[in-house]
């Protein structure tokens, strides 16, 4: 009788629970559409700072500055530009080509607002890790590989993943990893000049016994003392100049860490997938979120891979839990229909901007720019020319020893050639920031050029 009356109880309560449940559902879902709950909150406020106006020359952000009493943030205008909505142009300031921001995708996310947008819980992803095991997120690999598979630019099968904050952690890992356990002598780290400063930045300021800075990998290819353990990263393409660099060195002390951070079709024809035993990339150049800090490996040795893991452990616990959800937010974004509509867009813009470029400076004696010959691309099938994030601009004339200089004068800031372990005859342009900085740099650009002697601009 006793189980009878708990048997007759259970299905009492669980009858009631199942009532319950169907009305929530019924609460939140009427007439064909999701009566939102606690995600109406937070969706109103982000899209009350999207709609703020700040003219075409700035954003407001959910966290942005709040100023004087005010309930919502305020414009963060470009450079160039002032005033609570950024409409009021400042004619004698400095453009900036200096860094590398990749705002230039900006208007791409802007069109795309719905499918890349996040309503995150305050409960969403409060442990350390992933089911108790890893710091992963299997989801946001799948789409890792799948994007590769897409582009065609990296082969992923047979490979582990490993994810990183940004490049730069990824790189500083992979420089550990393959350095030895037990060596009385740190690694040799070496790159081709001109090199992406970082590498010697990084080297020098962790300070290991694990690796040192060796400079210009060239300068090591015909060293009599071959025992030495080298480190070569090899940038491709090119930061600062585009171009798909090869291997230097070779030899059973050689290790090789590929930055492919820049290889994708925006930037580069797709010659072949990249099949090298350890590949560096990264979200910014990707996608353009430079600011959610996340960038991946793809490692062929399982050894390797584990020294890698290791190092995140240890210096990070793994890559943050939201960066992770809006990376995979943001690929799944960009993967929709037949996944090429981001590609194309960020294809169009740089080849428009080095249309721009080169057409201004073609009519220059006093400087000149990479060339780089056309290759076949295997992700828009035809011969294409390159479009890399960087323009790497040459003084020619015998006085203009430093080009920083001579652009600085014009109200051009950019980035010195010895940054690069190169001649300060070259500075680096860069063409990947906000279209307000590409124009005010080609503004600038122009009257240089034209005060050239015979110079004309059309």
């Amino acid at each position: 009788m006793v189980k009878s009356r708990l048997s007759f109880k259970f299905a009492g309560c669980l009858v009631s629970s199942l009532i319950l449940n169907l009305l929530f559902i019924i609460n939140i879902y009427v007439g064909g559409q999701w009566n939102l709950s606690w995600s109406s909150r937070a969706a109103a406020e982000a899209e009350a700072v999207a709609a703020t106006s700040c003219s075409g020359h700035g954003r407001a952000y959910l966290d942005g500055l709040v100023v004087d009493g005010n309930t919502e943030p305020v414009c963060e205008c470009n450079a160039c530009y002032t005033g609570p909505d950024c409409s009021q142009y400042i004619p004698h300031c400095m453009a900036n080509a200096d860094g590398g921001d990749p705002l230039f995708l900006e208007p791409f996310w802007l069109q795309h607002a719905a499918s890349s947008a996040l309503v995150v819980a305050g409960w969403h992803r409060m442990s350390y890790s992933f089911d108790g095991s890893t710091y992963i997120s299997k989801e946001l690999e799948r789409l890792i590989r799948k994007v590769h598979a897409l582009v065609g630019n990296a082969v992923t099968e047979n490979r582990f993943i490993i994810f990183g904050t940004g490049s730069t952690q990824v790189l500083s890992a992979a420089a550990y990893a393959l350095s030895l356990e037990n060596s009385s002598s740190p690694a040799g780290v070496v790159a081709s000049v001109p090199y992406y400063a970082l590498y010697k930045e990084q080297a020098e300021y962790f300070s290991s016994e694990k690796f040192k800075f060796q400079g210009d990998a060239n300068a090591w290819k015909n060293k009599s003392d071959t025992s030495t353990n080298m480190i070569e990263v090899v940038t491709s393409p090119n930061n600062p100049d585009g171009r798909l660099n090869k291997v230097i060195l070779q030899g059973p002390n050689v290790k090789t860490i590929y930055d492919r951070a820049y290889y994708w079709p925006h930037f580069t024809p797709i010659t072949a997938p990249a099949d090298e035993d350890l590949m560096v990339f990264t979200l910014s150049k990707l996608s353009g979120h430079a600011g959610s800090r996340f960038g991946w490996a793809v490692v062929k040795d399982e050894n390797v891979y584990n020294r890698m893991t290791i190092h995140m452990q240890l210096s990070s616990m793994g890559v943050s839990r939201e960066s992770q959800l809006r990376a995979f937010k943001l690929l799944k974004a960009a993967l929709e229909g037949e996944g090429r509509e981001l590609f194309d867009f960020a294809y169009q813009t740089m080849k428009t901007r080095w249309e721009r470029l080169t057409r201004t400076l073609s009519l220059s004696k006093r400087f000149s720019v990479q060339k780089i010959n056309p290759q076949y691309c295997t992700f828009y099938n035809k011969f294409r020319e390159f479009s890399p994030a960087y323009a790497w601009l040459k003084c020619e004339r015998e006085e203009d020893k430093d080009c920083y200089a001579v652009l600085k004068e014009a109200k051009i800031i950019a980035r010195q050639g010895n940054r690069f372990g190169s001649e300060d005859r070259y500075v680096r342009l860069s063409l990947v920031r906000s279209q307000d900085d590409f124009d005010i740099l080609i503004q600038r650009l122009n009257k240089l050029v034209s005060e050239e002697d015979g110079a004309k601009i059309m």
